[in-house]
């Protein structure tokens, strides 16, 4: 039972026959001179056009990147390069952009308890030394939609020449993209998050986007990222992402209707169950729940043993599971944080998954809650069998 579409996307079928001519029979370097060479890069201009089409914006704006986290650092890193000043983001970005921020001494803006960007602190935090602000479409962790047009308008009027960037990564399955990508500057994607390969991404890139490349020497994708481009790769997300917008409507119906009976199912049979995100404000195949009274790190251990494949919202610092950024940034209390659990659905959840998630999730919350603390930490280090 694979409930963790947020973390990464099986791929589609399509995708797998899509790329592997690219692997064993047009392998060639789109960017050589023979035809083998001319090729592949027809193919490569033919997923560029492709992309751009679903995304909404000109082919040459798209840049072919090794994935997410790369296309996020060079929309923070690179426009600080490019034109000196700081950067700004919400508190509950991803680390692939927090942490650049931070880097180059940027500020953080809060967020409200649904983990929405407080746009008035965004723009008092907007002067004429900031050169970028980051605001991430759909939140990673909890399925936040943030309405980035808004806050692309409020930091335009605090800074008429501020770059503005979203990390869509998490929102393509679930947005059109098209009512976003207009109102940005950067715009960074990842492939294996809408049933594409890991190891490849976008980054849109529109005329003002004025950047430093983080990496340089080849010169391809017009001395915006050096390095050869990942035929095979480009051409599987492309298809995936094709068929992403395709579905989207038909997904979106059908897994609001899968995720609300899992959680639900769920609250209807345990008490002490918080959702985090109202679901008007989240995407579709998000199910986030705080769970008081329960260690996630034990509830992850029972959900492995009962077959769910799930996450939770905690990192290991010093030794210790501390809440993650995103909870502490909304506000939600460290007792319930502690017991924060992830269910993302996608493409391949069924409803025999939901029903046997239900079961597994209030079966291994009961065992915890029964159990003394020195009876659980053997639940958690025993031998798995």
């Amino acid at each position: 039972m694979y409930l963790d579409h947020a973390a990464t996307t099986p791929m589609r079928r399509e995708a797998i026959d899509a790329m592997l001519p690219f692997l064993d029979q047009q392998y060639a370097n789109p960017n050589g001179s023979h035809r083998f060479a001319r090729q592949a890069r027809a193919a490569l201009d033919d997923a560029r056009e492709l992309v751009a089409s679903v995304l909404g914006c000109a082919p040459g704006e798209v840049i072919f990147t090794g994935g997410g986290t790369e296309s996020d650092n060079t929309s923070v890193l690179g426009v600080v390069a490019a034109r000196g000043g700081t950067a700004v983001c919400p508190s509950v970005e991803h680390h692939a952009v927090l942490h650049p921020v931070e880097h180059v001494h940027g500020r953080v803006v809060p967020v409200d308890r649904s983990g929405r960007v407080d746009l008035e602190q965004l723009a008092a935090a907007i002067d004429r030394n900031v050169s970028v602000v980051s605001v991430m479409a759909v939140n990673n962790e909890v399925g936040t939609i943030t309405d980035v047009a808004a806050a692309a308008a409020v930091a335009r009027r605090s800074n008429p020449e501020v770059v503005v960037h979203t990390d869509a990564v998490q929102a393509a399955s679930w947005l059109d993209l098209r009512t976003i990508t207009p109102h940005v500057d950067l715009l960074s994607l990842s492939a294996h998050k809408f049933g594409g390969p890991k190891g490849v991404g976008v980054l849109v890139a529109r005329v003002r986007a004025r950047f430093e490349p983080l990496l340089i020497g080849g010169g391809q994708e017009r001395e915006r990222r050096s390095g050869t481009q990942n035929v095979a790769g480009i051409v599987a997300m492309a298809e995936a992402l094709r068929l992403a917008d395709h579905e989207r409507e038909t997904e979106r119906v059908r897994l609001t209707a899968l995720r609300d009976r899992l959680v639900d199912g769920i609250a209807g049979r345990l008490d002490g169950v918080m959702e985090t995100v109202p679901r008007e404000h989240k995407v579709a195949g998000s199910a986030h729940l705080c769970l008081q009274g329960v260690e996630n790190e034990a509830l992850l251990f029972l959900l492995d043993e009962a077959g769910v494949c799930a996450s939770a919202a905690s990192a290991c610092a010093a030794g210790a599971m501390e809440p993650s950024h995103v909870l502490a940034g909304m506000g939600v209390d460290r007792e319930w944080a502690a017991g924060a659990l992830r269910l993302t659905l996608g493409r391949t959840t069924t409803d025999v998954d939901v029903d046997r998630a239900v079961d597994a999730v209030v079966g291994a919350v009961t065992r915890i809650r029964g159990h003394a603390s020195g009876a659980l930490a053997d639940v958690t280090t025993g031998d798995r069998r």
